[in-house]
């Protein structure tokens, strides 16, 4: 990802704010914006500020590898080590900085003309005016009444999203344990047992049926994953939906490949991806986008049934994904991990950004 982060003072030391935001690095698009006034402190303080807040936001997004850019020379000069770090009031900022970037394999420093920040200014100016009583265009938003789930998500209530998350049984390919990605094959006749006896597990457990109306059961499109949530729902009484940001990776040409047969492959290039979410396979989409297309399916999913239990059926990595965001952990989870087929593991989301990881890999029910 990249992040571009700006500060200002109206006055040195003086009215302060920083901007600061997130993009992605292929496309270019905006992941995400910070901004905030800071009261009376200086120009270089309200850089640092901007630029923490940045790196906060991409570590939030999952990011493994973060190109920084800003204008200022001092803040980028000084987080590359050819500058040393005097004044009392920025080293703490310094440290600050510095420790979120350890979060990531890599952060690179760079600094750009400030025509070629406008985008950080522009935020950081809009944080000043706020803070002075200046009116700010508001964002358009949505005019349609937001139902009770919304307000639940934005902090009204303190009810959980709680979402079970149950993968697909076997199929050929999982059985022969090679790349299964976008490939649309079906259950195999185990496969199907495995999903009657998880759709029977949930069928017995309170609180999926609330006045004869089963909780949503949202499945990833394809074939597999809709076979299971299918069971689901006819033991529920329930019926199945679809999100396309719940499908698993695309593993590009490793599809339909053992783990030995794409190392012998592409060797280099699989050592890297092993140690790179950034790294995707030859034709495929790496871990960090998948982590993204799995956010914004979240929020999507929170925002529409917020406060609510949700059975969501998918993969190994979409299901992988949304532990890591409950427990907030960095992206060797994926590879450290274990999920079996048809197993259960359960995540809860706060509306005050809080999670809380209830079950991991239950496979009980195929005992």
């Amino acid at each position: 990802m990249v992040v571009e982060a700006d500060g200002g003072s109206r006055g040195n030391p003086g009215p302060a704010g920083y901007g600061a935001v997130v993009k992605d690095a292929a496309t270019d698009e905006v992941l995400a914006e910070r901004k905030e006034g800071l009261g009376v402190v200086t120009n270089n303080v309200a850089e640092y500020r901007g630029l923490i807040a940045g790196l906060a936001a991409a570590a939030e997004l999952g990011a493994s590898t973060v190109d920084v850019r800003m204008d200022s020379k001092l803040v980028v000069e000084q987080m590359s080590g050819r500058w040393k770090i005097k004044h009392p009031d920025m080293q703490p900022l310094a440290e600050q900085a510095k420790e979120l970037a350890a979060g990531f394999s890599r952060v690179k420093y760079e600094w750009i003309p400030r025509a070629q920040n406008s985008h950080a200014d522009r935020l950081a100016n809009e944080a000043m005016d706020a803070a002075a009583g200046k009116p700010v265009a508001a964002p358009k938003l949505p005019t349609r009444k937001p139902d009770r789930a919304t307000v639940a998500w934005t902090g009204a209530t303190g009810t959980p999203t709680r979402l079970l998350l149950l993968r697909h049984g076997q199929t050929e390919m999982s059985a022969l344990r090679r790349y299964s990605g976008r490939g649309d094959v079906p259950l195999t006749e185990l496969g199907r047992a495995q999903a009657a006896a998880a759709a029977k597990r949930l069928a017995a457990t309170e609180g999926l049926v609330v006045d004869g109306e089963a909780v949503p059961i949202v499945s990833s499109p394809l074939t597999r994953t809709k076979q299971t949530a299918q069971a689901v729902a006819d033991a529920l009484g329930g019926r199945v939906e679809t999100h396309p940001g719940l499908i698993e990776t695309d593993f590009g040409d490793w599809e339909g490949l053992t783990f030995a047969e794409a190392a012998d492959r592409d060797p280099e290039l699989h050592r890297s991806w092993l140690g790179d979410s950034s790294v995707p396979p030859p034709g495929g989409e790496s871990f960090d986008v998948v982590h993204r297309r799995v956010r914004k399916a979240r929020d999507e999913l929170i925002a529409e049934h917020g406060g609510r239990t949700l059975i969501l059926v998918s993969h190994v990595t979409p299901i992988k994904t949304l532990l890591r965001m409950g427990l907030d952990a960095g992206p060797s989870l994926l590879f450290r991990l274990h999920l079996d087929l048809a197993s259960l593991s359960i995540v809860e989301f706060y509306p005050d950004g809080n999670a809380s990881v209830r079950l991991v890999n239950d496979t009980s029910h195929l005992a």
